[in-house]
């Protein structure tokens, strides 16, 4: 049997990849599924674990290919995407899919997988919040970071489109409530 789909989508910074990774820990069949990304890689990153790192170039070129499921470019000549590859790999395994996108992909991926896929919205208490946390993380520079923000208020508009939204003002409630939702889900 094919494995399910549980998409994690929020703006950056709002705690999506922590409560990720705290949901791989569990025991419910889940399986990163690995992104691919134009970007440079950052110091602590490590392509094929974090992301598939491309060069713009080889990202355009397996656009062409039709090898993504769903893409897009989130900053410019930053592209993001899902490989089909990456997908029919883990589920062909038996196991479930779980994604850490950004919203717009977070969409694409629900409306191409309709049923066999959950889409979560983690939502930030607050923008105000979200850029406290942005500079804390210090991963970015302050103008990457309000670029960020910025998009931020955007994407907040889309969380009424998800099938769960889950408000992250306090990370371990939002990880008991996101385990819960996801074990719902998929029967555990």
């Amino acid at each position: 049997m094919k494995g399910k789909l549980v998409i994690f989508s929020a703006p950056s910074g709002a705690g999506k990849t922590t409560i990720v990774k705290r949901l791989l820990e569990k025991d419910l069949n889940l399986e990163f599924s690995i992104s691919a990304c134009s970007r440079p890689k950052r110091n602590n990153e490590v392509h094929g674990k974090d992301y598939y790192f491309f060069t713009l170039e080889d990202f355009k070129k397996r656009i062409q290919n039709d090898e993504f499921v769903e893409w897009e470019e989130v900053y410019k000549n930053h592209f993001y995407g899902t490989l089909k590859s990456e997908i029919s790999r883990i589920r062909n395994q038996g196991r479930n899919v779980i994604f850490d996108v950004d919203v717009e992909g977070g969409l694409n991926l629900k409306r191409a997988f309709n049923k066999d896929a959950l889409a979560i919205f983690i939502m930030p208490p607050s923008v105000d919040e979200l850029q406290k946390r942005l500079i804390k993380r210090a991963t970015d520079e302050n103008e990457k970071i309000n670029i960020r923000v910025g998009k931020a208020s955007s994407e907040i508009k889309y969380a009424t489109k998800f099938d769960k939204v889950i408000i992250n003002d306090e990370l371990e409630r939002a990880t008991r409530e996101a385990e819960a939702v996801v074990r719902n889900f998929l029967n555990l």
